[in-house]
């Protein structure tokens, strides 16, 4: 077919007899010469190439002929209904009479226009599903980002804080490790099995461990040995049957938010039965405990909300601290009479001890820096308030809160899994 033709004839040919396609050829030829006139003469039209060649496929069968004939033009519609009709008035093919009937004018632009709206939609779905939405990219960055950290600790997959946070929690595979990344979460260690190696094990002896484990019996014993091998003080519950590489984003947070103690799930024999024990919530949060302060508690998370409650502590403590050093100059006596005195004389000092005082801001203890958990713990009576020339570490605030000291005053944060709505951290 002519790429230029604007229309295709579609013709039927029956012949009474063996004829072939030339015989077809030359009839079209022969029997239309003269009788539509010059402007129409097929061979001049053929020429001109305002008509496309005419194709005839044909065969033979019980001495009849049948076939199809296809002819293209560049004419005009009312040009084209005219040469189609004059097909029709062929009677003899060769030595053979015969019929040709016109089937169909096709209109070859309509057929390109199906053809150009089928791909232009087709193009127009490709595109949009390869459309990336500006919050896509943010978020895509920050998680690709997040994912880049993973690092390894004494060869397992690790997330870029374990080395140096008081806190790490401990999860069952590197996609676990790679899920709590995409989630902020970047103090995470796999143990790869159900066989905790020591390097795990030894790391949990010197600081605050979550178990973060799958809700399966392969977490189940996880957790078991790692409780014989090394030390566990909290234990994250994923839901029955779900892996944490599997959770989105607010899952992992409230499972981190809704942390058990290790002992109470002991007691209970599994952390599905600890939660059932405490009504299905948190036995870690105290009562409460707002929602900005359980989603500070989870270490290694660096977003809005603990921001906010880090930023909110000078406010609180500018608040207090008068009532305190109020308190301090009634009872006034030898020695400091307000807390800021104490602050001067342990941390503005640079000391490198701890101090602890009474109700009345008298000094119970006070000993090196470095032993400032023994002396929390020691102490008798126990301390209203520590001043302690260090960072409070989550083992500090730990002991502090168990004690029931309600101001520890530090030089700076630790990296904290959970600190107790009791305690309130000043730094100076």
């Amino acid at each position: 077919m002519d790429e230029t033709a604007k229309y295709l004839i579609h013709a039927e040919i029956t012949a009474a007899g063996v004829v072939e396609r030339s015989d077809v050829v030359g009839a079209v030829f022969g029997q239309t010469e003269g009788l539509l006139g010059d402007e129409l003469d097929l061979r001049d039209l053929q020429d001109s190439k305002k008509v496309g060649r005419i194709d005839v496929e044909i065969h033979s069968e019980g001495g009849t002929s049948h076939g199809e004939m296809t002819v293209g033009s560049g004419l005009d519609k009312v040009e084209t209904a005219i040469l189609a009709a004059a097909l029709e008035t062929i009677e003899q093919v060769g030595p053979c009479s015969a019929e040709i009937a016109v089937t169909d004018i096709e209109d070859i632009r309509s057929a390109k226009r199906r053809a150009v709206v089928e791909r232009a939609t087709e193009l127009l779905a490709d595109f949009d599903a390869d459309a990336v939405r500006t919050e896509d990219i943010v978020e895509t960055v920050r998680q690709r980002a997040r994912v880049d950290d993973i690092t390894t600790y004494e060869g397992l997959p690790a997330g870029p804080r374990v080395a140096d946070s008081d806190a790490i929690v401990v999860v069952e595979g590197r996609a676990d490790v790679l899920q709590l990344l995409k989630h902020g979460v970047k103090n995470a260690v796999a143990v790869e099995g159900t066989d905790v190696p020591e390097a795990v094990a030894a790391l949990t002896r010197d600081r605050t461990v979550t178990a973060f484990l799958d809700g399966d019996r392969g977490g189940d014993l996880i957790l078991e040995e790692l409780s014989q091998v090394g030390d566990v003080d909290y234990v994250a519950v994923a839901p029955r049957g779900r892996s944490v590489e599997d959770l989105p984003r607010e899952a992992v947070m409230s499972a981190l938010r809704d942390k058990i103690p290790y002992e109470t799930v002991a007691e209970a024999g599994s952390p599905e039965a600890a939660l059932d024990a405490d009504g299905g919530e948190s036995i870690a949060l105290r009562p409460g405990a707002g929602e900005s302060d359980a989603t500070a508690a989870v270490a290694g998370v660096e977003n809005e909300a603990t921001a906010e409650t880090a930023g909110s502590r000078p406010d609180t403590a500018s608040t207090e601290e008068p009532e305190s050093e109020s308190a301090a100059t009634d009872a006034a006596g030898d020695g400091p009479t307000a807390l800021s005195d104490h602050i001067d004389a342990v941390i503005g000092a640079d000391s490198g001890t701890v101090r602890l005082l009474d109700a009345e801001l008298n000094v119970l203890s006070e000993g090196d820096a470095a032993d400032a958990v023994s002396l929390i713990e020691d102490c008798d009576p126990a301390p209203r308030t520590a001043v302690l020339d260090d960072t409070c570490s989550q083992k500090v605030l730990d002991v502090a809160a168990q004690r029931g000291v309600e101001v520890v005053v530090a030089t700076g944060d630790g990296e904290y899994v959970k600190q107790p709505t009791s305690v309130q951290v000043r730094t100076a």
